[in-house]
């Protein structure tokens, strides 16, 4: 017998399989996860959905940018259906590798948390030397912010796909920080069923 979901997209595998998902990752978002997470999906099986349960308080930005890319790479290899399963608490870098999955396969337990926020940063420029080399250094610094954020839009615009949050809505709370609860997430369409 299937667990009831608040389903509101496709159906996720079967209680079995939910029991046990094929790929667990815990704690930041870093090296060592990205190396846990390609180790385990290198042994799913192929053939049948996949399960990746994820809770995390958040950690480095573009190791999470990068999970989502496989995620997304691994999809599109193998043909098999992934699914995203949050617990307890999915917060910044780890709201990035759920935007990878289609929002009809995430799910999320009824007790997690999500935490949606722009990338932070905390960095010192020291000016040494001449005015031209001065003014190199502030657009190379320059540069790595437009960069930075235009993924970070891209990836707002990928987790808010077949929502009813609006671009600009995202962008303005991202700025601060939009935790939104599991009932939240469903009800404005970022989810597809809750545990």
């Amino acid at each position: 017998m299937k667990p009831r979901f608040f389903v509101s997209g496709a159906e996720m595998p079967d209680g079995p399989h939910l029991a046990k998902p094929d790929i667990c990752l815990y704690g930041s978002v870093d090296d060592a996860m990205f190396h846990d997470f390609q180790d385990k999906l290198n042994k799913v099986p192929e053939g049948r959905p996949v399960v990746v349960e994820l809770m995390t308080f958040g950690g480095d930005a573009d190791v999470g940018r990068r999970i989502a890319l496989e995620v997304r790479l691994a999809r599109k290899r193998t043909g098999q259906d992934f699914f995203f399963l949050g617990k307890t608490v999915v917060y910044s870098s780890g709201v990035t590798i759920m935007a990878a999955f289609p929002r009809a396969n995430r799910y999320l337990t009824r007790d997690t948390v999500l935490l949606i926020h722009g990338r932070r940063m905390d960095k010192h420029i020291h000016f040494t030397g001449s005015l031209s080399t001065s003014i190199q250094i502030a657009k190379d610094m320059l540069a790595q912010l437009e960069i930075g954020v235009r993924l970070e839009r891209e990836g707002f615009v990928e987790l808010i796909a077949g929502s009813d949050v609006g671009e600009e809505e995202i962008f303005r709370l991202a700025e601060t920080s939009w935790y939104l609860s599991a009932e939240e997430a469903l009800s404005r369409g970022l989810i597809a069923g809750i545990l």
